[in-house]
């Protein structure tokens, strides 16, 4: 098992440099990973600043040299995929080759794409997904693309540097419960990441990736965790990471030196 601090780009964390700071602590402490919320607003109730996710993991990249980094999740339709697959090369490079990218239809949570013109419509959104993910495999492949598709074009082109994870960084899809079309997408992919997981109900969902894939040898499974979270019982259901939340309640304020306190206690203080 392996475990990741799991925090939002919010109040005072909404500076790159805090965010950097954190990671720093993390890998000092023994921690595996770090991965970001990717949003633009924040959710009814709340208000505050809200920072760049890939624009902090470029600097956490260069500022970090073992634990793996990445979104959780970006929601891929707000892209165009090639400068999604760009921005991910990008900090693939910066970071030796420890990105994860963790992909995802995105919500419309207060409004968080429609107040911006976005399409919210869940089907468009995952038919964009879909193309995109195509799309960004091809283009990191190295080799000369065409493509005409629904929503996405490219003409004849070869898209240079490829990334340094050969034949690219993991990708890691959300998904809910009960969701069989956004449980067959991350079969296709390198993991899976139920952002309502628990211990109990993550079992039934693995079930459809295995039958999907034929088999969850080398797939990663996050589950999100908070304090006390029995380790055990995800071992038990399949999880092979914890992400775990580090935010507060409606009406609080996220302080970067509370996150640093209990980043620095290490893994094993959060865990039971």
């Amino acid at each position: 098992m392996r475990h990741a601090v799991f925090i939002p780009t919010f109040d005072e964390l909404s500076d790159p440099r805090r965010v950097v700071d954190v990671a720093v602590a993390a890998e000092e402490a023994g921690w595996d990973g770090l991965f970001l919320w990717d949003h633009v607003l924040r959710w009814p109730g709340h208000v505050g600043p809200v920072g760049d996710t890939w624009t902090t993991l470029a600097g956490v990249a260069a500022r970090t040299g073992r634990i793996r980094i990445g979104p959780q999740v970006t929601p891929v339709a707000r892209w165009l995929p090639h400068r999604l697959a760009r921005a991910a090369v990008s900090v693939d490079h910066m970071s030796g080759g420890r990105l994860t990218v963790g992909v995802g239809l995105g919500v419309d949570t207060d409004g968080e794409m429609s107040r911006f013109g976005e399409n919210s419509d869940q089907r468009d959104l995952g038919a964009r997904l879909d193309e995109s993910l195509d799309l960004m495999q091809a283009l990191w492949s190295g080799s000369r693309v065409s493509h005409a598709g629904t929503h996405y074009q490219v003409a004849d082109l070869a898209f240079e540097p490829r990334p340094l994870q050969r034949p690219r960084p993991p990708i890691w899809a959300a998904s809910g419960i009960g969701r069989p079309r956004p449980l067959r997408r991350a079969a296709r992919l390198d993991g899976l990441f139920p952002s309502e997981g628990t211990p109990e109900n993550l079992p039934p969902m693995l079930e459809v990736v295995a039958g999907e894939r034929g088999t969850l040898d080398g797939y990663d499974v996050a589950l999100p965790a908070f304090p006390g979270s029995d380790m055990d019982a995800f071992e038990r259901a399949g999880a092979t990471w914890s992400l775990w939340h580090f935010y507060l309640e409606e009406g609080q304020v996220l302080r970067a030196d509370d996150v640093l306190k209990a980043v620095a206690a290490g893994p094993a203080a959060r865990a039971r």
